[in-house]
């Protein structure tokens, strides 16, 4: 796959998401699909409630189309594109139904942590079993260094608790505008560029879905960035973090997916540490979690918290890339 094909996919995809970002963000303020902002936020977000969600359509009706067509048209359409588009559209299905009984039904909770766990997993399962009808391999490798280890059947549990856990913490990342749309493009680009490496046609369909969902995202920034038009919902961040652990486990890279998504691991562990402190000891760590609240509260602008991030996002994805590359 030479740049300038790179380029056309990722051009398509962003062209595909702007184009639908004009026609769906319309459809969702008529439908008035507007945000509820959580009441012990911080208070300078209350301004944003009314901001219409499930957004994530518009980049995941993007990554669909664009997958399908440009699959066909480069030859690359096989069992792991549609793996990928399975766990993509079926996180994504969780994620708008948790939208939905909120937005819609006016139920605050929305899906249960048990009902959205269910769901995960009998996604992650399917996708498991999908690739072992192929050549699937249950290994493990350490990057970097020439360590690996085979899980055997073992390895559907782990990769339950890669795609359950990625798309959760993705889904954490997800308060500040543009934050998660920056930060995926980052990611998923580099995956992207990992597959390559390989140089074998089994993960240039990686890298065509990988590079497709970047051009996406960056096509829905242009909604997203502060101040937002659209957030992307449940709908898009789930379906997000599902995919993005699904690319590493298909290229074997799934330990590398802890440093490309650097950001969300420290925002995941960041719930947990304030969760466990305040609940050992009364007190918290953070002044709120995840932490991108902790320095909202610290007096730092949103802008410059998700410029920093973005920049953590890049420097955590080029380092890999440049040492497996070389």
């Amino acid at each position: 796959m030479t740049l300038g094909t790179t380029m056309i996919i990722i051009s398509v995809s962003f062209i595909m998401s702007v184009v639908l970002g004009f026609i769906i963000l319309p459809i969702l303020r008529r439908m008035k699909f507007g945000q509820s902002i959580r009441e012990e936020g911080p208070e300078s977000h209350q301004k944003k409630a009314g901001t219409p969600t499930m957004g994530g359509l518009i980049f995941l009706s993007s990554i669909i189309i664009s997958t399908l067509a440009l699959s066909y048209i480069y030859e690359v359409l096989t069992t792991q594109t549609i793996v990928l588009l399975i766990v993509l559209v079926g996180f994504g299905v969780i994620g708008f139904l948790d939208d939905f009984i909120i937005v819609v039904m006016k139920r605050n909770l929305g899906l249960t942590s048990l009902q959205k766990l269910i769901g995960q997993i009998i996604i992650a399962v399917t996708a498991f079993f999908l690739l072992k009808l192929g050549p699937f391999d249950t290994m493990i490798a350490l990057p970097f260094i020439d360590f690996k280890i085979d899980l055997g059947i073992f390895y559907v549990g782990f990769l339950i608790i890669w795609l359950v856990g990625f798309s959760n913490a993705v889904n954490l990342s997800d308060g500040l505008d543009g934050l998660v749309a920056g930060t995926s493009s980052i990611a998923f680009t580099a995956f992207g560029v990992l597959a390559l490496t390989n140089e074998q046609l089994a993960q240039l369909d990686i890298a065509l879905f990988s590079f497709v969902v970047a051009g996406a995202m960056l096509g829905f920034l242009i909604f997203n960035l502060k101040p937002a038009q659209v957030f992307m919902g449940d709908t898009g961040s789930l379906a997000l973090g599902g995919a993005l652990a699904m690319i590493s486990i298909l290229i074997k890279q799934e330990i590398l997916l802890l440093l490309i998504g650097i950001v969300y691991v420290v925002e995941t562990l960041s719930v947990i540490i304030q969760v466990i402190s305040f609940k050992t000891t009364g007190k918290r760590v953070f002044k709120m979690s995840p932490i991108h609240h902790h320095f909202e509260l610290s007096g730092w602008s949103e802008w410059k918290i998700v410029i920093v991030f973005w920049g953590i996002a890049f420097l955590a994805a080029i380092v890999p890339v440049l040492l497996e590359v070389m």
